[in-house]
């Protein structure tokens, strides 16, 4: 097959009859239209690629950024608590040896004032640093350090002074009951094997009251395994008392209590069989048969 054109000249009409290379020209321009269309698309896909990916790095580095800020915080928060409890400790501390240094008219030689926390609770947590909070820290341990060395001297300047007698340790924890289990060797009452009671049980009404053997300062209160909810009061000099498987609490850590005030109320919480209160007294934390302190006569 071939093709004619005409071609309409000012001389005439010319005609022109192309080869068949003039017919391939319009498919190698469309080949090559089509060449250039693919490796730009091909060349824009890769750099939505590039965006998309570089795009979802950032959304994954601002995902870890957010997730360190927030466990940051809350370590510092958790931290913070930590600080707060220690300043309520050291509150109750401080005013513990100021107590006894007035009673004693030792107020001039005991400064339970001269170290001072940096700020206040209300300040913790709010807008608080890293170095604040470590300064803050160390104050705490400088107040501590202080006091711990000076309210040992005033025990020592009390007993001197007689006061004593409240801090003698006689008499039963309770105010109505009967003794249950003495202490020493007896059949565990759980598993029936022999063990070693530490301490002497006081059987009694659910809801009757636990009395304190002794002056002292409450250093635990709260449950602790065994014991159910458990008293601790530390009469100095290395004597300490415990009081067992309450119903219900009646002082916190730091409390002053009197020989013969109220610190609880019996029940049978813990590893118990019944109301009772399991009274122990601890000689340097190591516990000591407590039947003389028992019956004892008060001073």
């Amino acid at each position: 097959m071939s093709v004619t054109v005409f071609i309409q000249r000012r001389k005439g009409v010319s005609r022109w009859q192309p080869g068949k290379r003039w017919f391939l020209l319009p498919i190698l321009l469309i080949a090559a239209g089509a060449g250039v269309y693919q490796h730009a698309t091909d060349q824009f896909k890769s750099q939505q690629h590039t965006v998309d990916t570089e795009k979802l790095a950032r959304e994954a580095q601002h995902q870890r950024v957010l997730e360190l800020k927030g466990a940051t915080e809350s370590q510092l928060a958790t931290l913070a608590q930590h600080v707060a409890l220690m300043q309520a400790k050291l509150t109750r501390l401080e005013a513990l040896g100021q107590q006894l240094a007035a009673e004693n008219q030792l107020s001039e030689q005991f400064d339970f004032n001269a170290q001072v926390g940096v700020g206040g609770l209300t300040d913790i947590g709010e807008q608080l640093t890293l170095a604040e909070l470590m300064a803050e820290i160390d104050s705490m341990a400088q107040r501590l350090e202080i006091n711990n060395q000076q309210l040992p001297l005033l025990e020592t300047v009390s007993s001197n002074l007689n006061i004593g007698v409240e801090r003698y340790i006689s008499g039963r924890p309770i105010e109505k009951g009967w003794l249950s289990s003495p202490y020493g060797i007896r059949n565990d009452p759980f598993n029936g094997r022999k063990t070693h009671h530490k301490g002497i049980d006081f059987a009694g009404s659910e809801g009757s009251n636990v009395v304190a053997t002794a002056a002292g300062v409450v250093t635990w209160s709260g449950s602790m395994f065994g014991y159910g909810n458990l008293v601790e009061i530390d009469h100095g000099n290395g004597i300490s008392t415990r009081y067992g498987h309450n119903k219900d609490l009646s002082v916190t850590v730091g409390d002053v209590v009197t020989k013969g005030e109220k610190i609880a109320i019996m029940g049978s919480t813990g590893r118990s069989t019944g109301p009772h209160v399991h009274y122990e007294v601890l000689r340097n934390g190591q516990q000591i048969d407590p039947t003389k302190y028992v019956l004892r006569k008060p001073v």
